[in-house]
């Protein structure tokens, strides 16, 4: 039998299946000589990476393991859906979008089918950029946004210590905001309302508002503070056209513009603050407030607390079990049901559970949801076969190595 393979770009090889691509045929070592060459990077950049003397796609590490080489080009052109198991698993482009198998983003959004992400303990923690996207460990999203990764986390007393960047979002310690709240982020406070501290230009107590701007001075400080802080100038007012056009905080509130509520709720006619938080403004198609948003994709619209606002967005939001086991993009933001994280990390049980098997109810724990010998996610994988029964750590009945460590 014969197969027209892709090796490379603009290079056709014919080779018989019982080949090269021989089941049997080919064993990677457990570690490289002089480098790895089995990624999508290393396989496209004509260096003979792991010194092999067979370069890109004419390596055999190429054609196991990235997603650019070993493509089975049918004589009559498939054009179906690429989002099942065998159909991520044929070599064959079957949607004719560019990318066959688990180099194609459905195949990808399959941890089953594709361990490719970054998304555990080990795989986030090894120094290696295992998903060949650019980002190695904590610095790549699939690891701070993993469901079962815990060392990717910047907001204990002893991570938010240590001088390093642990969540790999590019900021360290006391610097990054998940480390507000630690002990060994809270600065020690003083009481905010003698005349000297009230005059000192230095938020004493830590709550956002210095001297005057601080009710503890201007309102209930002492007698003397509040005689200071009554007799100053008043702060140039933000509330005319030009000062809430001018990208400054002219009344030193902390707040900008339209973000002041002096603009904003302003009753002058001239002032116009485009907002988008009626039903109009959420169902037009047109991003009215400027922020790159549209409709429900704006908060304003999506966590309005207008009962006909909601009413809107409950048609265009992808949030519900039904919306999300539907095989449809119901939000149109290019992902589809579970990959979509308005699914996959609703704050409802019932939608997460269409898309995590192991995750438990109010009667069922997580073992009986992954020992049920049913589908509870209908993604095609039950029970310790589904990746997040295996790799759960509150799952206990699933012995052995994770699916993508076998």
């Amino acid at each position: 039998m014969r197969a027209r393979v892709l090796l490379g770009a603009g290079t056709l090889a014919t080779i018989f299946a019982s080949g090269l691509l021989g089941a049997a045929c080919y064993e990677m070592p457990l570690h490289p000589t002089y480098g790895y060459e089995q990624d999508d990077i290393s396989c496209r950049d004509y260096v003979d990476n792991d010194n092999d003397g067979l370069i890109d796609c004419y390596d055999p590490d190429c054609l196991i393991l990235s997603h650019l080489c070993g493509e089975d080009v049918p004589d009559i052109p498939v054009d179906e859906p690429e989002d099942t198991l065998l159909k991520c698993t044929d070599k064959i482009d079957n949607d004719n979008n560019g990318q066959f198998d688990c180099g194609d983003p459905a195949c990808r959004d399959i941890p089953e089918t594709c361990c490719l992400r970054e998304n555990t303990n080990a795989t986030c923690s090894d120094g290696l950029d295992n998903d060949g996207n650019g980002f190695s460990d904590c610095a790549d999203f699939g690891c701070r946004s993993g469901k079962f990764v815990t060392v990717c986390s910047e907001n204990t007393n002893q991570s938010c210590d240590d001088e390093l960047d642990n969540d790999g979002d590019g900021a360290v310690d006391c610097d990054d905001d998940d480390c507000d709240g630690t002990n060994a982020c809270v600065l020690p406070t003083e009481p905010e309302d003698t005349l000297a501290k009230c005059m000192d230009g230095i938020d004493n107590d830590d709550n956002g508002f210095t001297d005057c701007e601080d009710f503890a001075c201007s309102m209930f400080g002492s007698q003397e503070a509040i005689d200071y802080c009554a007799n100053l100038p008043p702060p140039p007012a933000e509330d005319t056209p030009e000062t809430c056009a001018d990208g400054l905080d002219n009344d030193n509130n902390g707040f900008t513009d339209c973000d002041d509520f002096s603009c904003s709720e302003s009753d002058d006619p001239e002032i116009v603050c485009l907002s988008e938080e009626t039903p109009e403004d959420c169902s037009d198609g047109v991003d009215n407030d400027g922020n790159g948003h549209i409709d429900c994709q704006d908060f304003s619209c999506s966590q309005s607390e207008d009962p006909a606002v909601i009413e809107v967005c409950a048609d265009q939001l992808e949030n519900s079990p039904e919306k999300c086991s539907n095989n449809i993009d119901d939000d149109g933001n290019g992902h589809i049901d579970c990959a979509d994280f308005s699914c996959a990390q609703s704050d409802d049980l019932a939608t997460r559970q269409v898309c995590q098997e192991s995750l438990s109810g109010i009667t069922e724990t997580p073992d009986e949801r992954c020992s049920d010998g049913e589908d509870n996610d209908r993604d095609g994988f039950i029970d310790c076969d589904d990746w997040d029964c295996s790799y759960d750590p509150l799952v206990t009945i699933c012995d052995g190595p994770g699916l993508c460590e076998l």
